[in-house]
């Protein structure tokens, strides 16, 4: 998990600045408590190695909506981000002619 921040941040602890790189990313969307959150990873993994798309690159976690907006955990909505590689025409032209 990461929050996004603007300007420069203060290493406290283990906690420390990182600018994740610019990435495609399967995305979906978690619904719910994060307790049970390593579902939706193993099925959006799944989908990623089936489909041989994934690529090396941090995972990603966008909390949505979550405890500092609703009490209920069941209305937390994370979004978790997996990188890929793009197979559409463009990307194959640009990655041809590189």
């Amino acid at each position: 998990m990461f929050v996004p921040v603007a300007g420069s941040v203060r290493a406290v602890g283990r906690v420390v600045p990182f600018v994740a790189p610019a990435a495609e990313l399967a995305v979906m969307k978690h619904h719910g408590s994060l307790a049970d959150i390593d579902l939706s990873y193993g099925v959006l993994g799944s989908y990623v190695t089936t489909h041989e798309i994934g690529v090396d690159g941090p995972l990603r976690e966008y909390c949505v909506r979550g405890p500092n907006d609703v009490a209920d955990s069941t209305e937390w909505v994370t979004e978790i981000g997996w990188p890929i590689f793009r197979a559409d025409a463009e990307s194959t032209v640009e990655r041809s002619s590189g």
